[in-house]
């Protein structure tokens, strides 16, 4: 297919989509210009989030495998450029990944060129080490997902901040994998919603959560958002980083 074609069938693709794949921000407000350039737009035959980690590797939910297209550097998705997306070389799904309700729900895309890192497009730190989250502290969450239930999708992206909730209260109203982090959604009215899966949970400037799933709506206070936590998996993401495959 000639070049132009497939970049103005993938605008088209771009405007029709539904939010296939997992959780937009409710009751977030619009991110701020030059902040969040480390995150990733997802999309193909449905939409995620994600988030740059390397200028090779984008950061996502497992359970959003299947879609070959990212664009990097900007917030609103009406006003992008071909050198903006990027196509996806290779998936690296979690080898213990079934389904995000029994966890391990982690993949980096191999992007096929390196990411033009600048004023536009940065990465974020992820944990070094394992880290403990305290109940009640604050953290964000981003993505271009529904802002309501049954709703439309975000073209600007949308920024909430949410508290983290002690895992012992979260299994009270979740069958929890193991090596999650839960925040938002339950006891306020501020979580994810379907399209933001992938995105990261973002506490003092790192990354440590990826969005995998919630509860059936997004109308909060319900259940807890969950969230794979990162800092359990480094050594599987340190390998695959230094190799540049998996």
């Amino acid at each position: 297919m000639h070049p132009l074609i497939k970049f103005l069938l993938f605008h088209v693709l771009l405007c029709l989509g539904q939010n296939a794949f997992g959780n937009e921000i409710i009751n977030g407000h619009k991110a701020e210009k030059n902040t969040m350039q480390y995150m990733a737009y997802l999309k193909e035959k449905g939409t995620c989030g994600g988030f740059l980690i390397s200028e090779d590797f984008v950061m996502t939910a497992a359970h959003c495998a299947g879609l070959k297209k990212v664009i990097l550097g900007t917030h609103n998705l009406k006003n992008f450029d071909r050198n903006m997306i990027y196509n996806v070389q290779k998936e690296c799904i979690h080898p213990d990944y079934i389904n995000y309700t029994e966890g391990n729900d982690i993949m980096l895309l191999k992007l096929s060129r390196k990411a033009q890192l600048g004023e536009n497009i940065k990465l974020i730190k992820i944990p070094t080490y394992p880290r403990f989250l305290k109940p009640n502290q604050m953290c964000t969450v981003a993505g271009w997902g529904l802002t309501k239930t049954a709703g439309h999708t975000a073209d600007e992206l949308q920024v909430v901040d949410v508290p983290v909730i002690d895992l012992k209260e979260c299994q009270t109203q979740w069958h929890l994998p193991p090596k999650v982090i839960c925040a938002g959604g339950y006891g306020t009215n501020k979580g994810t919603c379907n399209g933001d899966s992938g995105g990261p949970l973002v506490c003092a400037g790192v990354a440590v959560g990826v969005v995998s799933y919630g509860g059936k709506t997004c109308d909060y206070p319900a259940r807890p958002d969950v969230y794979t936590d990162i800092s359990k998996f480094l050594p599987w993401i340190n390998d695959i980083l230094k190799k540049q495959t998996c």
